[in-house]
């Protein structure tokens, strides 16, 4: 495949993921972004472009207030494309610390923390066995729901699709009453997600109760070591249901890998609340990095 040189750039397409999973593949990203299903799914949201600069494969995005940024470049000489990509106007987004620090040692940069896109990572087998005084409450709620319904737990596939569907249009209506332009982009990955799983090489769990889905999660692998859940969405009128899909996708899903990346909070103060209240062993940091001014 044949990328055009920089500053010409094209939309990311479906044909592009060979490509950017044998990047990923040699990258080993700890960032949640870094996937092919969490770019190509998010594509409309931020309107990522593929292009070049220097001799490096880079992923260009916009903020959900209109701000072009790029994201890490996907090889060659890092350093060097860079510099194209900060010439051109660009901040950095998405970098870890690793790649702040080799910014910071380049010079003439500033690095800000991201807090709102930090990612949560959680030892995956915690997630899947609640161990101990610290997940009492929730096994509590799990325990809640499993007295008061019937319950199955499966792999997703095809014959849950419409439930997944069915399912998604609570939470579409729910986002039509929401102000927060994100959270209706989120619904569309999700139900993106949901009818081109296979294709994208995404892999979830649903539970139904009395043969509706009621609950599903999806993810993929995100690193040697580490799965990413990208979408989660439990029908919000029963109480535990949120908290076992939870446990559910950790314990049947990804069972090699040590950690789980359950992304970030987007600045959602409930939504941080309870990814903190699943206790995270490291909150992995983003910076945004920008040239600074010439004096």
């Amino acid at each position: 495949m044949k990328i055009p040189s920089y500053p010409a750039s094209r939309p990311l397409d479906l044909a592009d993921k060979p490509l950017l999973d044998a990047k990923f593949s040699v990258l080993q990203p700890r960032v949640s972004e870094m996937t092919f299903a969490g770019l190509y799914l998010f594509r409309n949201a931020h309107d990522y472009l593929l292009t070049v600069a220097g001799d490096s494969l880079v992923v260009l995005g916009r903020g959900y207030s209109g701000e072009r940024y790029c994201m890490p470049p996907l090889d060659g000489d890092v350093a060097g494309a860079l510099e194209v990509l900060w010439d051109n106007g660009l901040d950095l987004y998405g970098a870890d610390e690793a790649l702040a620090e080799r910014c910071l040692k380049q010079g003439g940069v500033a690095a800000v923390e991201d807090r709102d896109a930090f990612d949560y990572l959680y030892l995956r087998e915690e997630l899947a066995t609640l161990p101990g005084n610290r997940f009492h409450k929730k096994k509590n709620r799990i325990s809640y729901f499993a007295v008061r319904h019937d319950y199955d737990v499966a792999p997703f596939s095809e014959q849950y699709r419409a439930g997944c569907r069915n399912l998604l249009e609570v939470w579409k209506a729910m986002a039509a009453m929401e102000e927060k332009p994100s959270f209706g982009l989120e619904i569309e990955a999700t139900a993106e997600a949901v009818e081109k799983a296979e294709q994208l090489g995404l892999e979830g769990v649903v539970v139904t109760v009395a043969g509706e889905v009621k609950a599903f999660s999806l993810g993929e692998r995100l690193n040697s070591e580490t799965a990413v859940c990208h979408f989660e969405k439990a029908d919000p009128f029963m109480e535990g249901l949120s908290q076992l899909i939870n446990r559910e996708f950790s314990r049947l899903l990804f069972t090699d890998c040590r950690f789980m990346n359950r992304e970030q909070d987007l600045g959602d103060a409930g939504l941080r609340s309870a990814k903190l209240s699943w206790h995270p062993i490291e909150l992995v940091k983003k910076f945004r990095i920008r040239r600074e001014p010439q004096q």
